[in-house]
């Protein structure tokens, strides 16, 4: 019989590597929107805080700590939200940039949720 991680180690690498380049490609979208490409100030805002939740998780996930993509898949639905909001509101680049931010954070949830859930171990009952 095969071995359940063994079974599972290719498609929860994949999803471990589609997490981590889907967090560090919302990092980066938040950082340059709210920095050059559409800040709701022209000289910039303090909205450019909001990537440093993001970067709380990133070493968990790139070492690929199961419980760290528990609870960051959680987290992302903050910023699933706000990429809602500002697509149906904002109006222009910013609001493409927004529904970008829908999608990376759709990436992550799914690919962090799968990749926790093929990652657990299997626990055997005692004889």
């Amino acid at each position: 019989m095969v071995d359940r991680q063994a079974r599972h180690a290719g498609p929860a690498s994949a999803l471990r590597v589609v997490s981590s380049v889907s967090l560090i490609a919302l990092i980066a979208l938040c950082l340059a929107w709210e920095a050059w490409l559409a800040p709701l100030r022209p000289e910039g805002s303090a909205l450019i805080l909001k990537v440093l939740p993001l970067l709380v998780p990133l070493f968990g996930v790139l070492r690929g700590r199961r419980y760290t993509y528990q609870w960051s898949s959680m987290l992302i639905w903050f910023y699933f939200t706000e990429g809602v909001v500002r697509g149906w509101s904002d109006k222009g680049l910013s609001a493409h940039l927004a529904w970008g931010e829908v999608a990376l954070s759709l990436v992550f949830f799914v690919s962090a949720s799968l990749y926790a859930r093929l990652s657990r171990t299997q626990v055997r009952p005692a004889n």
